[in-house]
């Protein structure tokens, strides 16, 4: 049902290892791929995956700093550049739009494709089509800032096997011709009716991805019925405490306790302060989200896709 691949992990600057916030995520309804957020050189990290811009149908972005915005020229021109004529939907607040349109003045930048700007703080939700929904939901930083709820729901039919036994249909031929579609005679003349053994199979998942936010109880709507939340783990509780007060960010412990309060099955943290950028820094993250959920749980790494599957189970997938 979703693909989530990260190309940036990383809370403010960009290390060896990790870029700014970016995460691709793919649905599967069809080709069309979603960026949540675009830190800088977003547009490089891309070449290192299977996804291109002409197959981008919109750029979310969680809120104006720019570890979460700044890739968004460089990227929007090389896909001009390359050719993309179709339009593009860019969900995000007033002020990105605002600097947007000023660097693409100033730098005569020209975009052969639409720009469709759907500001955040309009209605709840931002983003329908046949079988994805986007709602953006407040939450709590230093600048306004969003988390985006990706609902997808796909819907085929399938073959009532009970109903076909019940009438002493075995399985075989028959039930081939009434999957397709056709109606079928049976040896005593009788006709069954296709859509009367027909019933629909829908299948939904939902994934919620947070932007910076210092009160993982503000996703509690968002995450009603998620099978995965994508969250902000900046730093431990303990550093978490000497940074100081005010609107800031969330801690491993924060976020792993909201996550098991809410009974979430599935949980991936990212957006790492660079202190944590080697081995025994991870560890110590890990260590402490275990100590406070007992779901699945990734630490997201730059590059790693996971799959989520209709059934709620959330896999790392093996690199490409």
């Amino acid at each position: 049902m979703f693909k989530l691949t990260f190309l940036g992990t990383s809370s403010g600057v960009p290390t060896k290892n990790r870029n700014v916030t970016a995460l691709a995520l793919q649905t599967s309804l069809n080709r069309d791929w979603w960026l949540v957020d675009c830190g800088e050189a977003t547009q490089h990290r891309l070449q290192h995956i299977a996804l291109t811009v002409h197959d981008l149908a919109g750029i979310c972005i969680t809120h104006i700093h720019g570890d979460h915005s700044y890739g968004l020229p460089g990227l929007l021109a090389s896909a001009a550049m390359t050719g993309r004529k179709r339009p593009l939907i860019l969900i995000a607040p007033l002020a990105v739009k605002a600097w947007l349109d000023a660097t693409i003045l100033h730098t005569e930048l020209f975009l052969p494709f639409p720009l469709i700007h759907v500001d955040v703080a309009s209605e709840q939700l931002v983003h329908q089509e046949s079988g994805l929904s986007i709602e953006r939901h407040h939450l709590s930083h230093r600048a306004p800032s969003v988390g985006f709820r990706f609902a997808v729901e796909t819907s085929k039919w399938k073959l009532d096997s009970a109903a076909l036994r019940a009438r002493g249909v075995p399985s075989g031929p028959l039930w081939g011709k009434l999957q397709a579609g056709q109606d079928v005679v049976l040896d005593d003349g009788s006709v069954l009716a296709a859509a009367d053994f027909r019933v629909a199979d829908v299948q939904r998942a939902v994934a919620v991805i947070g932007g910076d936010n210092d009160n993982p109880a503000l996703l509690a709507e968002a995450c009603a019925g998620a099978q995965v939340l994508v969250h902000e783990s900046t730093y431990t509780e303990a550093i978490l405490q000497k940074v100081g007060p005010g609107p800031t960010h969330s801690s491993v412990q924060r976020v792993a306790q909201f996550a098991a309060e809410i009974g979430l099955p599935n949980l991936i943290l990212t957006h790492f302060s660079a202190r944590y950028d080697n081995p025994q820094g991870m560890a110590e993250l890990e260590a402490e989200a275990r100590l406070h959920y007992a779901g699945t749980l990734f630490l997201a790494e730059d590059f790693a896709s996971y799959e989520l599957d209709a059934g709620g189970v959330l896999r790392k997938l093996s690199a490409q």
